[in-house]
């Protein structure tokens, strides 16, 4: 028999098949590696703190004394809205990086290692998720001192953050989405303008409902930004939490249930 024949008959090895545990390191590994890439683009920690801030300043001391009559009413109303519309536009960045990654070939490159095939992705949205969390402290810092005080202490704060992260991370389906499907980073982020923006406007993040005209009032009320905001509301200062807070996580398993797929689905078509 010759070698060539031997070697064909011999079975061939399966491929290793890796653990859950190597798949979660190999995540921690390339959400760390998202995270340290901050340091060599300076316009995204310009996006991730100093532009939040700005809403909160200008907000507050620009339109406060006209909506509540003083900036220190105003701040605890908006702050929560804030916060969630920041939120919003920072799940955007999980698109924009996603698609960064692989019009680059970066993604391939990673998904030819032996590392978890959903690794990659799932990386991705964990420092993203990272990222949100850091947003929000600031935010909060920053409304403390402007003189925002929570209403329901520390356990209203970490169940606005549990909230606000799960939201954010059933949200960022849509980006991951679209970041596979648009060719070219910079289109994510017009997404992001388009969509984003009209929907955390017409909510009621800066204006109270009741102060908006009556055909756009139907919209605002059940606007998933709105309802979000007013979970947020009542867990950081007082207020209904039950009824905003099951809303809200009703729409984040939506969202995630009809977005997860496509944009799974939409990844193994594009690699």
């Amino acid at each position: 028999m010759t070698a060539a024949t031997a070697t064909a008959a011999a079975p061939l090895t399966p491929a290793r098949r890796l653990s859950v545990v190597a798949g979660l390191r190999h995540t921690l590994t390339l959400a760390w590696r998202s995270l340290v890439q901050i340091k060599h683009n300076p316009m995204e920690l310009l996006d991730l703190s100093i532009q939040p801030v700005m809403f909160v300043l200008l907000f507050t001391y620009v339109f406060g004394t006209a909506i509540s009559g003083s900036p220190g009413e105003y701040l605890t109303f908006a702050l929560p809205g804030i916060i969630v519309q920041n939120a919003f536009f920072a799940t955007m960045s999980t698109g924009f990086g996603l698609n960064n990654d692989l019009t680059k070939g970066v993604f391939d490159r990673l998904r030819a290692l032996p590392i978890a095939r959903w690794a990659p992705l799932s990386g991705r949205i964990l420092a993203d998720t990272v990222k949100q969390a850091w947003s929000v402290s600031l935010l909060v810092s920053v409304g403390a001192i402007l003189g925002f005080r929570l209403g329901n202490g520390l356990p209203g704060l970490l169940g606005a953050f549990a909230l606000l992260l799960a939201f954010s991370l059933a949200a960022a389906w849509i980006s991951v989405l679209v970041g596979v499907l648009v060719d070219e980073p910079e289109k994510v982020q017009v997404f992001g303008f388009m969509v984003i923006f009209p929907l955390t406007f017409t909510s009621n993040v800066f204006v109270p409902t009741d102060r908006m005209p009556g055909w756009l009032q139907n919209w605002v009320e059940i606007n998933p930004v709105t309802i979000l905001a007013d979970a947020l509301r009542g867990l950081l200062v007082g207020g209904p939490v039950a009824g905003p807070a099951l809303q809200s996580v009703l729409w984040a398993v939506g969202i995630a249930a009809v977005f997860a797929p496509l944009a799974v689905r939409a990844l193994r078509r594009r690699v």
